[in-house]
């Protein structure tokens, strides 16, 4: 009899790195607003009233850092950041894409 929970734990799901990204609160909602390009912090705010300040702030850094969005200091006055989806990101978003349509 094999043990159940050493099954488990060996087995990895090549698609959890990439859920791990794309999962959590507020973040397929940015995926969907960065589809259609750059766009501010204040953006969002207005886009997602439900949501605050820290927690859409957590999900821009954690997708930041994941490689997924770039953010861009624009110089001009007044000073603003953009985010826009980087390469790694437009890939992600093609399967994040591909996932809406089967879920219909």
């Amino acid at each position: 009899m094999t043990n159940n929970s050493s099954i488990a734990k060996d087995y990895t799901c090549p698609g959890e790195p990439l859920l791990r990204v794309i999962a959590g609160k507020w973040k397929p909602q940015i995926f969907k607003v960065a589809a259609d390009g750059p766009f501010r912090f204040s953006h969002l705010m207005k886009e997602f009233p439900g949501a605050n300040k820290q927690s859409l702030s957590v999900a821009l850094r954690d997708m930041e850092e994941a490689g997924i969005l770039f953010k861009t200091t624009i110089s001009e006055k007044p000073l603003h950041i953009e985010y826009q989806l980087s390469p790694k990101g437009v890939d992600v978003m093609g399967v994040y894409k591909y996932i809406s349509t089967i879920q219909k």
